[in-house]
């Protein structure tokens, strides 16, 4: 186990620059760095960039519970508040993206996408969200108390209405959202599982 210096000097701050490559990879091509670039269609392939990256660092939230136990380290639980906020940075910039650079802040466009059944999904992810990110600090964990936990189950039902918007939305080619869902199934699963031994391990015995 990683000492608490290396943990906050180390561990934490190449999770934290890690988690901003996608970001900085959509800068570096907006700018033609090396000849790069962001396509023919750039507004679109900014939003799908930041809307993947949502999932998958929600996904990797989800994941550190499991690991830490198959991997006996429970030190990992420390990264997952950082991993969680982070998948919201990057929802809000793939909402922002939609709002202003897609819909140009129009009224009557983003009310006429409204009526699209996958913007309607990712919406409502969104919003189920903003509540995890806000009380995702000790003082509302202290001030929820019990509710905090009951709260933050939520944090399986985003990244599912997550894959759902995705797969809506790519239409043809599933095969990614696909492998999204069968990492979050088994997940579940596994908290399922871990809920349900828990309940017979605390069964009364008869006498």
């Amino acid at each position: 186990m990683p000492s608490a210096a290396i943990e906050r000097r180390v561990i934490k701050p190449a999770l934290f620059v890690l988690c901003l490559v996608p970001l900085a990879s959509i800068v570096w091509r907006a700018f033609g760095v090396g000849g790069a670039s962001l396509g023919a269609n750039p507004i679109e392939e900014i939003q799908d960039t930041f809307g993947q990256w949502a999932l998958r660092i929600l996904i990797a939230t989800l994941a550190i519970s499991p690991l830490r136990l198959w991997l006996g380290a429970p030190w990992l639980i420390k990264l997952r508040r950082m991993l969680g906020l982070f998948a919201f940075f990057y929802v809000l910039l793939h909402f922002t993206t939609w709002l202003v650079l897609d819909k140009s802040l129009s009224w009557t466009s983003i009310v006429d996408d409204l009526w699209r059944p996958f913007i309607v999904v990712g919406l409502v992810a969104f919003l189920l969200l903003i509540p995890l990110a806000f009380t995702s600090n000790d003082a509302m964990m202290r001030r929820l108390g019990g509710r905090w936990k009951k709260l933050h189950r939520l944090s399986y039902v985003v990244p599912l209405l997550g894959v759902w918007h995705y797969w809506w939305q790519v239409k043809a080619d599933v095969r990614e959202p696909l492998i999204y869902l069968a990492v979050l199934s088994v997940l579940l699963l596994w908290r399922v599982w871990k809920k349900r031994g828990r309940a017979v391990s605390e069964r009364p015995r008869p006498a």
